[in-house]
């Protein structure tokens, strides 16, 4: 793929729940090197959005291609090739409780590279631990171990662990205290600018659309009805977006933004 095509293609969407239709006719374009904000209420189908790009959902209908290659294929090396160049933080970390951050991080690995000598994988692990913003000591300790930011930051080592171009990140900053997120926000903007990401990022977080995100998908009514820069999303006539954007929380966010 040329670097002006979508690093993700999403053309009529149809996910179905037996008689809940979740999304119909569904259009999505990502942009290689953005981050992109995806929002909507409750029930609108940000999960399963992600879920559908990234294999863990066969859709009822619809295209969708990721870096080029057709997410829908049941071609094994088609799959392969996708998940070797995503990651993906869930919503909860989603780390084995009974295993090490640094195994933890080695699962891809082991997974995709499995003749790579124990200690290089070790300190491959080493590297990502420390890029995802934890101590080096974190790398030999159990999740129970860690508090709810350190687990997110874990999850986000593991989701770098294969040098991906592409990151997932579903609700990153959930149940993080204001400090916490910031950090996040900040620890993703850098990593996305260092390492040349593109991040797909769920999150009903105000603060984060407006400090980090380039642009924002609005999932409503099915569709993703509007995809653009914030400065456009909150202009859109949609009662939906006007709740969410133009109410006192988007109104704190902007203001925080725009005093930053």
């Amino acid at each position: 793929m040329t670097v002006t095509e979508p690093i993700i293609r999403i053309r009529g969407l149809r996910n179905q729940f037996g008689a809940q239709i979740v999304h119909e006719n569904l259009d999505l374009d990502v942009r290689r090197g953005e981050i992109i904000g995806v929002v909507g209420g409750s029930g609108s189908g940000k999960s399963v959005l992600m879920r559908s790009i990234i294999g863990l959902r066969t859709p009822n209908a619809g295209e969708i291609e990721v870096l080029g290659v057709n997410a829908r294929s049941d071609a094994s090396e088609d799959r392969l090739a996708i998940e070797r160049n995503i990651g993906v933080l869930f919503q909860d970390g989603a780390l084995f409780s009974s295993l090490t951050v640094g195994e933890n991080v080695q699962v891809p690995l082991k997974e995709h590279h499995p003749g790579l000598p124990d200690s290089l994988m070790y300190e491959l692990a080493l590297l990502t631990v420390k890029l995802a913003g934890l101590p080096a000591d974190a790398i030999d300790k159990l999740p129970a171990q860690l508090s709810g930011g350190m687990r997110k930051r874990a999850g986000l080592a593991r989701a770098l662990a294969m040098d991906p171009p592409l990151l997932f990140l579903d609700e990153p900053t959930a149940g993080l205290d204001p400090i916490g997120a910031a950090a996040f926000d900040t620890l993703t903007r850098s990593l996305q600018q260092a390492l040349g990401l593109t991040v797909f990022l769920i999150t009903h977080d105000l603060d984060t659309l407006y400090a980090i995100c380039d642009r924002v998908a609005v999932l409503a009514d099915r569709q993703v009805i509007a995809v653009a820069p914030l400065a456009q999303i909150e202009r859109l006539d949609h009662p939906w977006v006007q709740a969410y954007f133009n109410g006192p929380r988007g109104r704190a966010a902007r203001n925080a933004r725009d005093e930053g």
